[in-house]
């Protein structure tokens, strides 16, 4: 049953467990918002105020270079996103986040996570936890672009997320996996 509290276990559980009353001490600052299939949960040029939780739908990070859209990261249910450079240091965001489907996300704002993380070190490690986890997909990332090739990165993405390659449209997949349609077309063309 979707709760505040349900939410903060899912969260604790991608991390670190915690106690009950830290658990509701998370909960308490949790912000629902239902987003649009289309709609930005995040524009480009505003401050990311909160990370978010996808507790239902897919959503996209993206930027623009030189006038073209470029797929960053796809977070489908369960996973958590963040602009971290936005978020951390409070400026405005480079990436937008958009609903590729009408999503529900659980934001965790700045401003009362960090305030909760100084006075509960279980907090704390969660806060911690999320962000070791965003940088570890982000160098994971980064490792599949310098090591592997067109095939190896498609094939990387069906067997780790298959629900992308189901839900998302594909010159945003292709994006993603810096290829070009064309590529993307012929990648999936040989596969056995």
């Amino acid at each position: 049953m979707e709760t505040p509290l349900y939410i903060a276990q899912k969260l604790a559980d991608q991390t670190t467990p915690i106690s009950k009353k830290s658990l509701e001490m998370l909960a308490s600052i949790l912000v629902r918002t239902e987003v649009k299939k289309g709609q930005n949960f995040l524009d480009e040029g505003e401050i990311c105020t909160q990370m978010g939780y996808v507790h239902q739908g897919i959503v996209r990070q993206y930027y623009y270079k030189n006038g073209k859209e470029l797929t960053e990261h796809f977070c489908c249910e369960d996973d958590v996103f963040i602009c971290i450079e936005s978020f951390l240091r409070q400026k405005p965001s480079h990436l937008v986040v958009e609903a590729l489907e009408n999503c529900v996300i659980y934001g965790i704002p700045h401003d009362p996570l960090l305030h909760l993380a100084s006075e509960c070190y279980e907090i704390e490690k969660v806060y911690r936890g999320l962000l070791e986890n965003s940088l570890i997909l982000s160098q994971k990332k980064m490792d599949m672009f310098r090591f592997e090739s067109a095939h190896e990165r498609y094939n990387r993405l069906m067997k780790s997320k298959p629900e992308i390659i189901r839900r998302a449209p594909l010159s945003y997949i292709a994006s993603f996996l810096l290829m070009t349609p064309e590529t993307l077309s012929r990648v999936r063309a040989n596969i056995v």
